[in-house]
């Protein structure tokens, strides 16, 4: 596979594509990494088949988009992750008790800067189908709401817990004496690249709005997860083949890995890139 042209080929008219004509263990010009991040821009998901890569490749591909992300799982009692900082190893097996992102969420927006993106590269698929990962655009959750109340959580801030899934659905503490990262967002952020609005809450962080009484922020958050998991017309759908890498934009989407393969494996490693404090 000779680094040529880069074709797009959509997968919805709104949100994900793949990108063909490209190997991804090979240097990459300045044209190419242009057009990914035009691609990037326009798709907010971004397929990439047949990628015979080493966790270096891996890495190396992130890194040309900014820093990368240490998880905060990392530092955790018992972690049994890897040994490399950098890289976070998603593997579901017979024995598992869950799945990681099994459940619609943003990644680590716990963190006072989440991660701008995650690149997921699988290399196990379930022999016999499944393990499919749902992306959702957020700009459309947010564009399809109604004036009247897109106004009124513009004006909003909600509070992200790591706490909530290291603890409770990955069974981890933190190191003596610290805690899991916990953050303030606002609502509705400005996707510091395209400026455009972007519905900022996911099931898996947000535990609560500031400012209102704990009824009421959850009713309102019931009603926008809602929103979200129960409105196709926001999704695509990315079915896994052994060496697919998909970088998604952590900032405008969320995902949710379907775990619907149980007791066989799915096993891939994913690296993040540091983003900035999300911006009303």
């Amino acid at each position: 596979m000779g680094n040529t042209n880069l074709g797009i080929r959509p997968l919805t008219p709104h949100l994900g594509a793949v990108v063909e004509g490209i190997d991804l263990s090979e240097p990459l010009s300045s044209t190419q990494l242009d057009d990914i991040r035009r691609a990037f821009r326009d798709w907010s998901v971004l397929v990439f088949r047949d990628q015979r890569l080493e966790r270096t490749h891996h890495k190396a591909f992130a890194r040309h988009f900014g820093t990368l992300h240490v998880h905060p799982l990392k530092a955790a009692a018992g972690y049994e992750g890897g040994s490399d900082p950098e890289v976070l190893p998603v593997k579901t097996t017979a024995t598992s008790k869950y799945t990681a992102g099994d459940g619609w969420h943003t990644d680590v927006t716990c963190d006072e800067e989440p991660p701008m993106g995650s690149m997921l590269y699988i290399t196990e698929v379930p022999p016999h189908g499944g393990g499919d990962t749902l992306f959702a655009n957020m700009y459309r959750a947010f564009d399809s709401l109604s004036a009247s109340l897109q106004g009124y959580l513009e004006t909003l801030t909600a509070v992200h817990d790591g706490a909530r899934p290291y603890m409770g659905n990955y069974g981890y503490s933190p190191p003596a004496g610290v805690t899991f990262p916990k953050n303030e967002h606002p609502v509705v952020i400005r996707h510091p690249e395209t400026d455009r609005k972007v519905l900022f809450v996911n099931s898996g962080f947000t535990t609560h709005i500031k400012g209102l009484k704990p009824a009421e922020s959850r009713a309102l958050l019931d009603f926008l997860f809602g929103h979200i998991a129960t409105t196709p017309a926001l999704t695509c759908r990315v079915a896994w083949q052994p060496n697919t890498l998909t970088f998604w934009d952590n900032r405008c989407t969320q995902h949710h890995a379907v775990w619907d393969y149980f007791p066989e494996t799915r096993y891939g490693e994913r690296v993040s890139i540091v983003g900035e404090r999300p911006r009303a």
